[in-house]
């Protein structure tokens, strides 16, 4: 039986919880409302990731154990202080999606079955050059979250060899996250080739622990570095997000001091506003300096692979190599 509604004040805002004592993460009996008051406690720093980015949400309407689905427009029925910003996909198809302006907009979404908030790195209005650089840190099978940190140490030195000043958070999950600003002033392949050739330069330098083979068969037990997550329409869960784990584990914001001495199951609905109040935000200077990415580009142009394969569907990109793995290629395979 569905319990009764509840309406919480969320700033100038009513924002009504439906049934909130749904059981969202049976393992740990987290409700429906538990999740909503965690954004609620996180919705300052979380509203400074979200402001003005337009933002997929990924919903769990059933809670962790059911099947989870990206919204990638905005919900019909959405109130009308819920901001909205127009991207295009790949195929040139536009949508409007959610573009969070205020605190409300978070648990607005959260009731809906929002885990995960996963903003595109762009602002409105230039939704076409995105002012974040963005690197996924995949721990491969035979890898974890440790040999993630050794890899995302190497990253930092790469990165600041370039000029440029990166902000790690945990995915939430056995990965790393690492962000850096950039001015707008270049398009998503440019950031995407950016990011090919930091990932390449760090895979020189770590060959056994980092790699950017894009098929699985050729990745082995190193931790793959995640170049198409900077594609358009690719995205990563913000900080802060809760993420789609029997724990309900957090994407956790880090210095780079914290982050080889934490397990990324410390972080959880239930830890992190309490870490928030007595530590503040790791990444509360992240706006204090914007970055050009010439450099990487030119790490990218040294390179003799060149280009790399898009995700599958995409449409097929200028200079992309076959798109198809290696086992199975053919001399005539497209």
């Amino acid at each position: 039986m569905a319990s009764k509604a509840i309406e919480l004040t969320v700033g100038e805002r009513a924002v009504r919880v439906s049934n909130p004592d749904k059981v969202y993460f049976p393992e740990r009996g987290i409700t429906k409302r538990q999740v909503v008051e965690y954004y609620i406690s996180v919705a300052e720093p979380l509203l400074k990731v979200l402001r003005d980015r337009p933002t997929t949400l990924k919903r769990y309407v059933d809670g962790v154990t059911g099947e989870a689905f990206y919204q990638k427009r905005v919900p019909k029925g959405a109130p009308d202080w819920v901001s909205t910003a127009t991207i295009k996909f790949p195929s040139g198809r536009p949508a409007d999606e959610v573009c969070p302006t205020e605190i409300a907009v978070i648990p607005w979404a959260s009731n809906l079955g929002t885990f995960d908030f996963h903003p595109w790195p762009v602002r409105r209005p230039d939704v076409d050059h995105p002012d974040e650089l963005r690197v996924d840190l995949d721990p491969q099978p035979g890898t974890d979250f440790s040999d993630a940190v050794k890899v995302a140490g190497v990253l930092r030195e790469v990165l600041a060899d370039n000029g440029l000043t990166g902000y790690p958070k945990t995915s939430g999950g056995r990965g790393i996250h690492v962000l850096v600003r950039i001015r707008p002033s270049w398009d998503f392949i440019d950031v995407r080739h950016a990011v090919i050739g930091l990932a390449r330069e760090v895979e020189r330098r770590i060959p056994s622990l980092a790699t950017t083979a894009w098929w699985k068969e050729e990745r082995g037990e190193r931790v793959f570095l995640d170049f198409n997550q900077a594609a358009r329409d690719r995205t990563i869960a913000s900080a802060w997000s809760v993420r789609g784990t029997p724990r309900a584990t957090v994407s956790m914001p880090l210095t780079w001091d914290q982050l080889s001495d934490v397990d990324p199951d410390d972080f959880d609905i239930f830890t992190v506003p309490d870490l928030l109040a007595s530590r503040g935000d790791a990444h509360a200077d992240i706006d204090s300096e914007v970055f050009g990415i010439e450099s990487l580009l030119e790490l990218y142009a040294s390179d003799s692979r060149g280009e790399m394969p898009y995700p599958p569907d995409y449409p097929k990109m200028p200079g992309e190599p076959k798109r198809v793995q290696p086992s199975r290629a053919r001399p005539d395979t497209d």
